[in-house]
């Protein structure tokens, strides 16, 4: 059995397009859909009570909005499926996503956490190609990772029974810190590329950089709860060898990541995605040097 858990936040306007594409699958219908509701000025109650209509196990749980950790919580203690998928509600799930996610954790008995790729679903403007590059990670196989986006995850119930809640102190970044934590108990992490969602990523430049700027300080309280997590980042100067990381940090990876990741923009010739996605990486950097000093 699987269950579906969405938490939604002052997003009326988006939820009924993710509700749609699980409720229309192809194959695989899910046993069970729990939407835990924040509110918000834009609130989708009156969406979800018409989509419960349709499907009868549609459960709703109202909560007052603290952040995404807590009202995952609240719906993970709601789930019954030996299964938990997690999508967000500006996301849109493709046709086969839960038959291809089943199938992968029958194959993978040892994966405890699965996922997949990211695609935007705003077309092919500029901010839309940069944002698909910039925001989630694409891989062309089928790899162990050290986290999944939570926006296309899902979790084998043994996982979240030993893993428990999700950390309620991490306003951003609490997928990584939770699928480390599987990782820790022994699960392993695994990115499929057929696992497939669409996500209506910022549709301003300036919402693009502040994401961005929040995933950099997201970033420095995951690392410092877990020091031996990879991270390009020193958490200080202390040596030759950390001051010459801290440059790279600031130096090079940003820009060697932009270049990396403009390279594979084929429709995008001219080369200014180059600088556009180096900095995007330094709004992240200084990010995470901002949360280093309110640390």
């Amino acid at each position: 059995m699987t269950s579906i858990l969405i938490c939604t936040y002052n997003r009326g306007n988006l939820i009924e397009s993710t509700l749609k594409a699980l409720i229309r699958q192809q194959t695989k219908m899910p046993y069970e859909i729990i939407v835990v509701n924040g509110g918000g000025k834009n609130n989708c109650q009156k969406t979800l009570e018409k989509w419960k209509t349709k499907f009868s196990n549609l459960k709703i749980f109202i909560t007052k909005n603290k952040n995404l950790s807590a009202s995952r919580n609240i719906g993970l203690k709601k789930c019954t499926g030996n299964l938990v998928l997690q999508t967000d509600d500006d996301a849109r799930p493709f046709p086969d996503w839960i038959e291809r996610i089943v199938e992968a954790h029958k194959i993978y008995p040892d994966v405890g956490v699965i996922g997949g790729d990211v695609i935007d679903a705003g077309g092919t403007s500029y901010l839309s190609q940069i944002a698909d590059m910039a925001t989630f990670p694409h891989h062309y196989n089928t790899c162990e990772v050290r986290s999944v986006p939570g926006v296309n995850s899902s979790y084998k119930k043994e996982v979240i029974d030993q893993v428990g809640k999700y950390d309620e102190t991490l306003f951003r970044g609490e997928d990584v810190d939770y699928n480390w934590r599987a990782i820790k108990n022994g699960w392993k992490v695994v990115y499929i590329p057929e696992i497939k969602v669409y996500h209506v990523h910022r549709p301003t430049w300036n919402g693009l950089l502040k994401q961005h700027y929040m995933y950099g300080r997201a970033h420095f309280l995951v690392r410092s709860k877990w020091p031996e997590m990879y991270s390009p980042y020193p958490k200080k100067i202390n040596s030759i060898y950390t001051f010459l990381k801290w440059l790279a940090s600031w130096v090079w990876f940003p820009w060697l990541d932009a270049f990396l990741k403009s390279c594979k923009m084929v429709s995008q010739p001219n080369g200014f995605e180059f600088f556009t996605l180096g900095f995007i990486n330094i709004s992240n950097r200084i990010g995470t040097s901002v949360q280093k000093n309110f640390h």
